[in-house]
């Protein structure tokens, strides 16, 4: 064996992303101490996904085996969120006073829109989130990618007035040129990034992005469909999640995000163990511990701190 060379080719620096340096969440001297609005140390929020899927064509989550297109189970199991499951997490959210950061499909705008209007009723963030989860953004060539990010944000600043702060790719997908347009369109945070517990502010080519921390356990897809856990087990995954961050914040700001689809969650018994747990988060919100918010106020609060984190 030719040790030099096999060792050379061993030792070669991976590719990397470029966007941000590495940091260990104990190193206090690159992690900045700051205190979240009212002196909480952990701040949470929900992210609501709001997605609209083609019918007979495309991507979708699965509640049984896909069939060959028109496949009405699968697709009709989606569309139940939209009808019934969304409005049921609403009224939940309403009995709990808890704002939501609304993740939406600009397809639903055409689709149902008074299911916005309800959202922007009760003031809660809207986040870019695409034109519909039928479609993955990573397939797509830069000059499309372009077009689907000013288009979501053109048309979700006419229906609500404010442009989107945020954005979160269906399914999670990126491009090598995703966070480099997200700046360069305007956007200010991505969720797409899940490597922390704090928010990081990447370097793109064109200026910076926040990547605010979302979740990809505290998420009812992988959880509920992908590990086939229960309801009442989602539950008290949110409450432990909770506690444990929250001892952990003693020592310094954390974020903690809970992604929830109303076509799992807004089902009528999984709904009445989310109760359960949101009642929890809302009695530690009225406690003063925590700070219940949305991913666009954790963004504004660390530009108006300033750090460099």
């Amino acid at each position: 064996m030719n040790f030099q060379a096999s060792h050379g080719h061993a030792s070669r620096p991976l590719a990397h992303h470029g966007l941000f340096p590495y940091s260990a969440i104990t190193d206090k001297a690159q992690r900045p101490d700051y205190h979240w609005p009212g002196g909480a140390r952990l701040a949470v929020y929900i992210g609501f996904n709001l997605e609209h899927f083609a019918f007979a064509e495309g991507l979708g989550a699965n509640l049984g085996p896909v069939s060959p297109h028109p496949d009405v189970l699968n697709y009709a199991w989606r569309e139940y969120g939209n009808r019934v499951g969304a409005w049921r997490c609403l009224e939940l959210f309403d009995e709990l006073r808890l704002p939501a950061a609304t993740l939406l499909n600009t397809a639903l705008l055409d689709h149902c829109p008074e299911l916005v209007d309800a959202c922007m009723a009760r003031g809660d963030e809207i986040v870019g989130h695409g034109h519909t989860n039928a479609e993955r953004q990573g397939d797509m060539p830069a000059q499309q990618e372009h077009d689907l990010l000013t288009d979501c944000a053109r048309r979700i600043a006419h229906t609500t007035g404010r442009a989107p702060a945020g954005w979160l790719s269906p399914w999670i997908s990126e491009s090598r040129d995703t966070p480099h347009l997200l700046a360069r369109t305007g956007y200010r945070y991505t969720l797409n990034w899940c490597h922390d517990d704090q928010p990081v502010r990447m370097q793109t080519q064109n200026g910076p992005l926040w990547a605010v921390p979302y979740p990809q356990e505290l998420n009812d897809i992988p959880m509920i469909m992908g590990r086939q856990l229960d309801a009442k087990d989602f539950a008290q995954m949110i409450v432990d999640n909770t506690d444990e961050m929250l001892a952990q914040s003693a020592r310094q700001p954390l974020v903690m995000g809970i992604a929830l689809h109303p076509y799992i969650v807004g089902q009528p018994y999984r709904l009445r163990h989310l109760r359960r747990a949101l009642a929890y988060l809302a009695q530690l919100r009225d406690a003063g511990q925590i700070w219940f918010t949305t991913p666009g106020a954790i963004c504004e609060h660390m530009e108006q701190l300033g750090h460099p984190a």
